[in-house]
């Protein structure tokens, strides 16, 4: 199944032009790097996939939406099908682990006490954090932060995931933890593109590599 399909698309932040003629598809349960220099494109490239940075050149197509033409109100199913994992883990400081994933279904239509309990608990498990729920993101060290982010993203069971430089702030040990446990989801059923600037990432959790350089994307 594909869920992503972009024909000589042009992706411009106001007047400048980022990236031009980005073609390439991504599939169901899928790994994706991609790779490239800070500033060469890549978070620009993620944020056209949730709608943070609209297209306005090409062909492109997310799920079933139209990029080009997809209304406002559209907007916020789409992103229900995205988890997105940032660098900078973007977690609320003034509450728990356990209550920023509460926030988040609450804010995306769950109602049912029971069920919020479980999915929580479920994310949790799956990125190994079952016993951290009641400890405050500063409790945490970056890498229990990260898997926390993640368990973030998985609350909606998404079809894909987003992981924009997800090991940016993370020592290599660490950083590694992450890449295989990003592995794992795709493995487990959940398509994957995360970008990054380091490629020894690429040479030991091999997947598919696309590279932004010069203002394109490329294949390697």
């Amino acid at each position: 199944m594909v869920l992503i399909d972009y024909k000589n698309v042009e992706i411009r932040k106001e007047e400048n032009l980022i990236l031009k003629d980005v073609t390439f598809r991504q599939e169901d349960s899928e790994f994706l790097y991609i790779i490239g220099i800070v500033g060469s494109g890549k978070s620009s490239l993620l944020k056209t996939i949730y709608r943070e940075i609209p297209v306005q050149k090409g062909f492109a197509q997310v799920f079933d939406y139209d990029m080009r033409k997809i209304k406002r109100k559209q907007i916020p199913f789409l992103r229900r099908k995205v988890g997105i994992v940032f660098q900078d883990f973007q977690l609320l400081t003034d509450r728990s682990v356990h209550n920023n994933l509460q926030f988040v279904l609450k804010a995306t239509g769950w109602k049912d006490k029971n069920s919020i309990e479980t999915r929580i608990n479920e994310v949790l498990e799956n990125v190994g954090m079952e016993h951290k729920g009641y400890k405050f993101p500063h409790e945490l060290s970056g890498g229990e932060q990260q898997r926390i982010v993640i368990a973030r993203a998985l609350l909606n069971s998404p079809q894909l995931i987003l992981a924009d430089e997800p090991t940016g702030n993370l020592d290599p040990e660490t950083g590694a933890q992450i890449v295989k446990l990003l592995h794992e989801i795709s493995e487990s059923g959940t398509s994957v593109i995360m970008t990054t600037h380091n490629y020894h990432w690429v040479q030991h959790f091999p997947a598919k590599v696309k590279k932004c350089e010069d203002g394109e994307l490329l294949d390697i």
